[in-house]
């Protein structure tokens, strides 16, 4: 029973801190972004709430708040209503299965960083051994949400933009999907967490460096800013052509929660990049106990952040795909270097056995 007590307990901190520092990421990742974007464009951006518009992302919340929530009469209210919900749904899901940091002991209770994580009766740290495929599996989930968004809607530019949506995420999946397989090679496990205890120790354990997945990683980004709907792959959006797409036709808390998963399922993505290909949390760990816990995390922020970064500066930069060029990408340039990326991984594993 005390076991069963201090598990639920654990837990429920853990998605409590978890589910915090998300948001709060989600938040703070839309203000970077308009002030980075600012700066590229010789603008200010934010900087009337709080001390350099710090304060910025608490006003834009309070006014998704109070806005009326206009349901419009045409739409199918209960699908209508469902679609943000699944979508956010999703996008906050997959984070539980992302390890951010070794196990840590906090009174006397000794635990993974990570929502799913548990420790096994050999005291050693451990996760579902197939976190990657429930993740591959959680975020395909997602597409639903804007395809039923789309359809609910009952307007031409919704439906335009969750069919563009839908074929996207399909399209670029299989790239994704195909990707991630050298990096499986190279690891023999599916767990995330071994796959960055196997990349410890050394720069050049990383995937990426020592594993030669450098094709691998390229091709992962590209598939990962298209599944996000993100520049230059924006297309279910579109808004010179679709208005705004699949959620034109909603406002307040529901449009409000379409934003949030868009930046939620980017923070995904950037977890994930950092796990696969750039050793996860490892780095240099010094000084007392309390900065020893801390590093491990802050060097996995620092490349999620990196990553972020990454997705600003090129929307800064890029102009929009045409919709038959976004397909011909997927299907004639990605996917075929994917399968040449597993071809090559396998061939050096066998090698090297």
């Amino acid at each position: 029973m005390n076991n069963a007590l201090s598990f639920l307990l654990t837990a429920t901190v853990k998605i409590a801190i978890t589910l915090g520092v998300l948001l709060t990421i989600v938040a703070y990742t839309v203000l970077l972004e308009r002030k980075v974007l600012a700066r590229m464009q010789n603008r200010w951006g934010p900087s009337r709430v709080g001390p350099f518009g710090l304060l910025q992302p608490l006003a834009d919340g309070i006014k998704f708040i109070l806005k009326e929530d206009l349901t419009p009469p045409y739409v199918n209210r209960t699908i209508y209503l469902m679609a943000p919900v699944l979508a956010l749904t999703m996008a906050l899901t997959s984070i539980a299965l992302i390890p951010i940091g070794p196990q840590v002991t906090v009174g006397g209770v000794t635990t993974p960083i990570q929502i799913t994580g548990v420790t096994n009766s050999a005291g050693t740290d451990g996760d579902i051994g197939v976190g990657l495929l429930i993740i591959l599996a959680i975020t395909s989930v997602g597409v639903y949400g804007i395809a039923l968004a789309g359809w609910s809607s009952n307007s031409k530019y919704s439906l335009l933009g969750s069919l563009r949506a839908s074929a996207q995420m399909v399209s670029y999946e299989v790239s994704l999907g195909l990707s991630l397989v050298g990096v499986l090679i190279l690891s023999g496990s599916f767990s995330l967490r071994e796959i960055v205890n196997q990349q410890s120790g050394s720069i050049l354990n990383w995937n990426l460096i020592g594993g030669l997945q450098i094709v691998g990683f390229f091709v992962y980004m590209m598939s990962a800013f298209a599944e996000t709907n993100r520049v230059p792959f924006d297309l279910p959006e579109a808004e010179t052509e679709l208005v705004a797409g699949y959620h034109t036709e909603y406002s307040a808390m529901k449009f409000a929660m379409f934003f949030m998963a868009e930046y939620a399922n980017m923070v995904t993505v950037a977890c994930l990049a950092s796990v696969l290909f750039l050793g996860g949390w490892s780095g240099p760990v010094f000084g007392p106990p309390v900065l020893q816990a801390i590093l491990p995390v802050f060097w996995f922020l620092l490349r999620v952040f990196f990553f972020l970064f990454l997705y600003i500066w090129i929307r800064g930069t890029l102009p929009r795909f045409r919709y038959d060029q976004l397909m011909a990408f997927s299907w004639k340039f990605l996917l075929p270097l994917a399968i040449a990326n597993i071809v090559v991984t396998a061939l050096i594993v066998a090698l090297r056995a």
